[in-house]
């Protein structure tokens, strides 16, 4: 795991071009603390942070092969490199090191651009071919590893993170409004865009061809799930094995590594899960690692001790008190490199920090399985609501609203009319974001404290809107269930939960998280398993469950899934952060004229004070905090040195 960033193009000085790719590279050294290399030629600059993982003596990047004239710089991990090593010298391909970044290059002159299909992994990389003048830059399917580029003159820069591509002359840090309208209504970018004006993100599953100082962007890959209604024949117990198999191996290559491999286990079904298989197959004792909180409603440590007794993981924790949150919560934001609306990776920077503290630079973790087999509650949620909106008249439907979330303070004493209303029964069942709209509005509400200017410069604009116009045309074939897991697993996941609270808060570290559920296999299996054995009535992810019930102890198979949450305004209340106080200031807020200073102002006063309880105050103070914050660290900063 690493960090990289070039360019392309002779828009960069040969007495320029090793101090700008140093640069760049020391933007994103905390990804690859363990070796630096470049490489400048005529056309084009690699440069390389690393993270020494695989091939230990010999990965050295920027790589090149015999010839001289294939030069790669890759971040990530390639699982399946042995299998395709030994396909390549059965070829007649010869080898000159161990590691799997030398496969890139052989498989490169094997089978073209085309090549990346085969490639079973968590990647970004880019790859120079000398003589045909172009580079290549790719992304794995989901979305694990980052990858943005940005263009000055006929040049295009591209880095793992837009801290480089900010040390190239001529490319700024601006706000796209569009984007921070998209976070506080869909919680993330809609790739390619990003926070910053005029610099792309790679989308998962793309390769771009750079040459001449034409950029051609392309899908290799994408999601795709049966049309609703279509058959099946095989047996549940079929499916499972399957299941379990598939599992089992992608959880194997990617135990592969030099080094030792540890865990994440917060408790819950999916990281016990892999933990359970990760044990079986260490060659030592398993090293395993979580968050505690003393707030009870986070706080799963008594499921953790239960998998700790029943695995005998070596096992450390780290504990998220008052304070903790506000302390790294700049820090989350400028490795984040975007607002955010909850607290959440605030904590997995911590856990992070523990790992790296432990000596371990790789772990597992179990993200993905809520996407794959519909383990939100927003799942079920739409599923109620379709049921409710059949007979919007009915008395009776609406109270299942509270069987669904039975913690929800003063649920249980509502109407029926109130219910249905509060949940959005009655949107559209035609509305492609049907499943998400209610989150979407709720979260949208935030943007009552907009700025009268920021309203005006997103006339016209709705976000949701966008959204639904870049659905897939074969979505509307799809069952319902299958539309809503689609938004979340190729939006959601790779724009909130793999980069904000993901790789940016591990790789923040030096730490490299592997993720078994996101195995490509493993996804278009889960896309073909019928949504009956996936949600069963009211009952998320059965098929996992089944697949893997004598692996864990029976209160943590048959666990309803807990949300990971970590505290919002509560974590700055009561002085704990005087930062915020004066980011939230009248002063400070219409310095950034993003937001209303009056409206904040009396947001601050209630959240600093004792803390919202509400989603919409929570996620307004939240959002307004950190895109303060993140203003103060790219946009005011750098206009200050400009200056």
């Amino acid at each position: 795991m690493c960090g990289i960033a070039g360019y392309c193009g002779n828009g960069v000085g040969t007495a320029d071009a090793e101090s700008l790719l140093g640069r760049m590279a020391d933007a994103v050294a905390h990804r690859g603390p363990d070796a630096a290399g470049l490489l400048a030629m005529p056309g084009a600059g690699l440069a390389h942070r690393r993270l020494s993982i695989i091939g230990l003596a010999d990965g050295q990047q920027p790589m090149s092969n015999a010839a001289g004239s294939l030069h790669v710089s890759f971040n990530g991990e390639i699982f399946n490199f042995v299998e395709l090593r030994a396909d390549l010298i059965a070829r007649g391909h010869r080898f000159r090191t161990r590691s799997d970044t030398e496969v890139l290059l052989h498989l490169y002159q094997e089978f073209g651009a085309d090549f990346v299909t085969r490639l079973n992994g968590d990647f970004a990389f880019a790859l120079w071919d000398q003589r045909e003048r172009a580079m290549l830059l790719a992304r794995d399917r989901m979305g694990v590893r980052p990858l943005f580029y940005a263009a000055r003159g006929e040049t295009l820069f591209f880095a793992s993170e837009v801290k480089a591509l900010l040390q190239v002359p001529g490319i700024e840090a601006n706000i796209d409004h569009q984007v921070l309208d998209q976070i506080f209504t869909l919680w993330a970018p809609i790739a390619p865009q990003t926070m910053f004006a005029g610099i792309a993100e790679l989308a998962p599953g793309h390769i771009a061809l750079i040459r001449s100082g034409d950029i051609s962007v392309r899908p290799y890959w994408t999601l795709d799930y049966p049309d609703s209604g279509a058959a099946h024949k095989r047996s549940e117990g079929d499916v499972a094995d399957e299941l379990r198999e598939l599992l089992t191996d992608a959880t194997r290559i990617r135990m592969r590594a030099d080094v030792p491999v540890g865990s994440y286990l917060s408790g819950g079904l999916d990281s016990s899960i892999i933990t359970a298989l990760a044990a079986g197959m260490a060659p030592e004792r398993l090293k395993t690692f979580s968050l505690t909180f003393d707030s009870a409603e986070h706080d799963e440590s008594s499921f953790q001790g239960e998998m700790i007794r029943a695995l005998r993981t070596e096992h450390v924790a780290v504990a998220c008190g008052p304070g903790d949150i506000a302390r790294v919560f700049s820090d989350v934001i400028r490795q984040a490199e975007r607002p955010v609306i909850r607290t959440a990776p605030a904590p997995m920077l911590m856990l992070s920090g523990l790992v790296r503290d432990s000596g371990i630079k790789v772990v597992l973790t179990g993200e993905g399985a809520d996407e794959l087999f519909a383990g939100y509650d927003i799942f079920k949620e739409a599923r109620v609501r379709r049921f409710v909106a059949r007979q919007p008249g009915s008395r009776l439907r609406p109270h299942l609203f509270r069987k669904l979330y039975p913690y929800i303070p003063g649920l249980r004493d509502q109407t029926p009319a109130y219910l249905s209303a509060f949940f959005g029964a009655g949107t559209a069942l035609s509305d492609p974001l049907f499943s998400h709209q209610p989150r979407f509005r709720g979260t949208a509400a935030t943007k009552m404290f907009f700025s009268a200017d920021l309203r005006a410069s997103l006339a016209g604009y709705d976000a949701a809107a966008d959204l639904a116009s870049r659905l897939p045309e074969r979505f509307s074939r799809w069952h319902p269930l299958h539309q809503a897991q689609y938004i979340e697993t190729s939006f959601l996941l790779p724009g909130y939960i793999l980069s904000s609270q993901g790789d940016r808060m591990a790789m923040a570290n030096g730490v490299e998280g592997r993720f078994p559920f996101l195995d490509h296999r493993l996804v278009e299996f889960a896309a073909r398993v019928p949504v009956g054995m996936t949600l069963k009535g009211l009952v998320e992810k059965h098929i996992l469950r089944e697949a893997t019930k004598d692996l864990l102890p029976p209160a943590i198979s048959a666990r309803t899934k807990q949300p990971y949450r970590a505290p919002d305004s509560q974590s700055f209340a009561g002085g704990i952060a005087t930062y915020a106080n004066d980011l939230l200031s009248p002063a400070a807020i219409t310095r950034t004229g993003l937001f209303n200073p009056a409206s904040v102002g009396k947001l601050a006063a209630k959240c600093l004070g004792v803390g919202a309880s509400g989603f919409r105050d929570n996620a307004a103070f939240v959002g307004i905090l950190s895109t303060q914050i993140w203003d103060q660290t790219f946009i005011s900063s750098s206009a200050a040195g400009a200056a």
